[in-house]
């Protein structure tokens, strides 16, 4: 049975009707594909743009100018691509392009590179390399390091990114810092700079480490002589200081078991037994932590030198079983720095002692174990407690001629026998 037809005024609704939800329908689809437009479009606008890289001439070489993107910016760059001459003698030659695309290819349009390769170094210092370094390195690891990014780093890395950053910037910063720094100065920027580099390779940021090339070029500023004190220099220290007991036993940890000052600072009386010293931790501008290297935790025997001052001074104390062998007013350990510098200093000075600070004593501790065990650099390493005998041989040994004498003699003996 067929329906019928709807004619006349009473169709007139119905067409309405059909007619707004199609108009609606059309609406919604449009909606759709203009969000949809919106979101490729801003997907393409993060999305890196492929760049050829544009060649020009300067100074007698080729380079090649390209862009970043850094914040909000885009930012032109230019690198030196390969000097002008007979094999590259035009821009438009195949050996210039190839140069180009190589280095588009692996500096600015390598996929593994875009995200980061504009990253500023000093943004990296600040975000990602000073954190790593706060929390896994010591408190006088982290400053150092800080003494050096503040000193020689910052200024020099100005504006520039890691992919930037190449071999000759650090060349050139060792070479014009040389004549005024010595040699371990040097060595410490230069382990700075490469430890950065190393990080952000570690980290993905970057693909190599550009300090491995760089050279320094002149000769370093001449750098004075550590000193140290001979056993003779440590006896009358120690007997100058007579009327300051803990002076003395400060000094006899140094000179006689070769103890760091922060190893002094963190001595309590809980680390002392009858027959030796435990050195378990290490006190930094009042930071309690772990001595430097897990070699340093270890058991020193007492010796009559060091154990004489320390039982004086503990029965001054009160005979304590606990607590800061040296220690403030407040109860805290002290500080050797300004300790060494009120106390011990003047007194030697008003004696005609020259006062060569306190870590001298630990360089002639090491030098002493070995002059008097005939030249057995491993009496020096275990009293140190270094990991590598190299470290005792080439920072702690000091010349002081018994040996040359010994060799001497030596030598004049077997002579006269022949």
């Amino acid at each position: 049975m067929k329906t019928a037809r709807v004619t006349g005024p009473l169709a007139l609704p119905n067409r309405r009707k059909h007619w707004l939800q199609s108009i609606t329908t059309v609406i919604l689809l449009l909606n759709l594909l203009l969000d949809k437009l919106l979101a490729m479009d801003q997907t393409a606008r993060r999305r890196p743009k492929h760049q050829q890289g544009s060649v020009y001439e300067r100074c007698g070489a080729w380079f090649v100018r390209y862009y970043v993107t850094i914040g909000d910016k885009r930012v032109q760059r230019s690198k030196f691509l390969i000097a002008k001459d007979a094999k590259h003698p035009t821009k438009t030659c195949a050996t210039v392009k190839n140069a180009r695309d190589a280095f588009m290819l692996r500096e600015v349009n390598n996929g593994s590179n875009r995200r980061n390769h504009d990253e500023r170094i000093v943004s990296f210092w600040e975000t990602k390399y000073l954190p790593f370094i706060t929390e896994n390195k010591k408190p006088s690891t982290r400053r150092g390091y800080s003494q050096i990014y503040k000193q020689f780093l910052k200024d020099h890395f100005g504006e520039m990114t890691l992919s930037e950053y190449r071999p000759h910037h650090a060349t050139a910063l060792l070479n014009s810092i040389a004549s005024k720094q010595v040699r371990n100065t040097l060595n410490h920027v230069r382990a700075l700079l490469s430890a950065i580099f190393a990080y952000a390779v570690a980290t993905g940021v970057i693909d190599t480490n550009p300090i491995h090339d760089a050279k320094l070029l002149v000769k370093p500023k001449q750098s004075k002589p550590t000193g140290f004190y001979t056993l003779e220099e440590a006896e009358d220290i120690i007997s100058a200081l007579v009327k300051h007991v803990d002076c003395q036993l400060v000094m006899a940890l140094s000179c006689f078991l070769g103890l760091r000052p922060g190893e002094i600072q963190g001595l309590r009386w809980e680390d002392i037994d009858a027959q030796a010293i435990h050195i378990r931790r290490s006190v930094w501008q009042g930071i309690v932590g772990t001595p430097k290297t897990p070699e340093s935790i270890a058991s020193l025997p007492l010796i009559d030198a060091v154990r004489i001052p320390l039982e004086l001074w503990r029965r001054k104390c009160g005979n304590p079983s606990e607590g800061w062998v040296f220690e403030t007013q407040s109860g805290d350990p002290i500080d050797l720095r300004d300790w060494t510098k009120r106390r011990i200093k003047p007194t030697l000075e008003a004696k005609n002692i020259v006062w060569k600070g306190i870590y001298s004593g630990r360089r002639g501790a090491g030098t002493a174990a070995i002059d008097l065990t005939n030249g057995n650099v491993a009496a020096g390493q275990e009293l140190l407690r270094h990991k590598d005998m190299n470290t005792t041989l080439r920072f702690y040994k000091k010349a002081t001629g018994v040996n040359l004498a010994a060799g001497l003699a030596a030598m004049q003996s077997k002579l006269l026998k022949a």
